[in-house]
């Protein structure tokens, strides 16, 4: 039987356009306005090169104090100084590929490429999430080993048999969460949770809903806070079921708004149709090549690149505490936490 191929009727402009409609923009992260499109970001791509340096000036030191003024035509005032700090943000060059053979299109009655290009959009966004969360656990870890994790409430039990109420999710753990960040603890305008924290939340009947843009009351709030749902966040299974055994732990994100700069640069060849007309002894293989540039920054950090995969950050990588520093003189300065509990 004859079949249309996506290659037949494949106009690379089109697609392309299909692409940017279906952008990061539909992320729980960006959403909830955590992460956001920073225009700063997506000048960097125009400077080549896989890291980008932002430089910042720091604020000016309230803990300075003023000078105080006289008539004394002999007492001069030593001016103080602003300085800088400067962040490191690494890009990443990445891709995908699918493939189907036209014998299965055949057999199946129905054609796998049309279904990939249907799920690749969903695809980035995922990844692109993880990637997100990744940088963030790579941030907490860094914070947990170089500075003394004054980021972090940890209120988990080691073991099962000391799991209980106080060891999980509650008002009183968040706001010590929060409070990491002293007079800025209010700062925070989001927080993500492993569903199985979500479900104490819930059980705790802390879980308030507003409308979404169409009126429905379907966006979950906790204090006034957005709740983001995701089960990609840092986890650890329970090491069995015995009361001494070790027990799950869950790593609750508390995040301010604009935290995460994206930035997305332009790609040569963004999406590319690649036909192999003798694999499958002839029968003809069809392959999609998805590519994208990206760059994802937490605010306030710099990547220091220690540990990489051929020039390029895995999401095993950016976990890793040696490839992060804060750089923001001061704690408050970045307005992000964790809050460790065991559900």
């Amino acid at each position: 039987m004859a079949l249309v191929q996506i290659s037949d009727v494949y106009v690379p402009e089109v697609y392309a356009s299909y692409m940017n409609q279906d952008g990061p923009e539909k992320t729980a992260l960006f959403e909830a306005g955590v992460a956001i499109r920073n225009p700063l970001i997506d000048q960097l791509f125009s400077n080549g090169g896989r890291v980008a340096e932002l430089p910042f000036w720091n604020d000016l030191d309230a803990s300075d104090e003023p000078n105080y003024s006289t008539d004394a035509t002999g007492d001069t005032a030593t001016p103080a100084k602003i300085d800088t700090h400067t962040q490191v943000a690494r890009i990443a060059n990445i891709n995908q590929a699918y493939s189907a053979a036209d014998l299965a299109s055949e057999l199946a009655g129905s054609d796998p490429m049309v279904r990939i290009r249907q799920r690749f959009s969903r695809y980035w966004e995922r990844n692109l999430q993880r990637r997100i969360i990744a940088s963030l656990e790579g941030v907490i870890a860094d914070n947990v080993d170089n500075d003394s994790g004054d980021m972090v409430n940890d209120i988990s039990a080691a073991t099962n048999g000391a799991v209980g109420a106080s060891t999980k999710f509650s008002r009183t753990a968040f706001t010590s969460a929060a409070f990491t960040s002293g007079d800025h603890f209010d700062n925070y305008t989001a927080v993500a949770v492993h569903s199985v924290v979500y479900n104490t939340m819930v059980d705790n009947d802390d879980i308030d809903f507003i409308p979404d843009s169409e009126g429905r009351l379907t966006i979950p709030t906790f204090m006034g806070r957005r709740v983001i749902v995701d089960d990609g966040l840092p986890f650890t299974a329970a090491g069995g079921a015995d009361a001494s055994d070790s027990a799950p732990l869950y790593t609750s994100f508390l995040f301010a708004e604009g935290l995460i700069g994206y930035g997305e640069g332009p790609v040569r060849t963004p999406v590319e149709i690649e036909r192999e007309a003798l694999q499958g002894n002839g029968g003809g293989v069809e392959t999609l090549i998805e590519r994208k540039s990206w760059c994802v920054h937490p605010f306030g950090t710099a990547f220091e690149s220690a540990t990489l995969t051929n020039n390029q950050a895995t999401l095993a990588q950016l976990r890793l505490a040696a490839n992060w520093d804060r750089v923001v003189p001061d704690r408050k300065s970045l307005p992000f936490a964790a809050l460790v509990t065991n559900g």
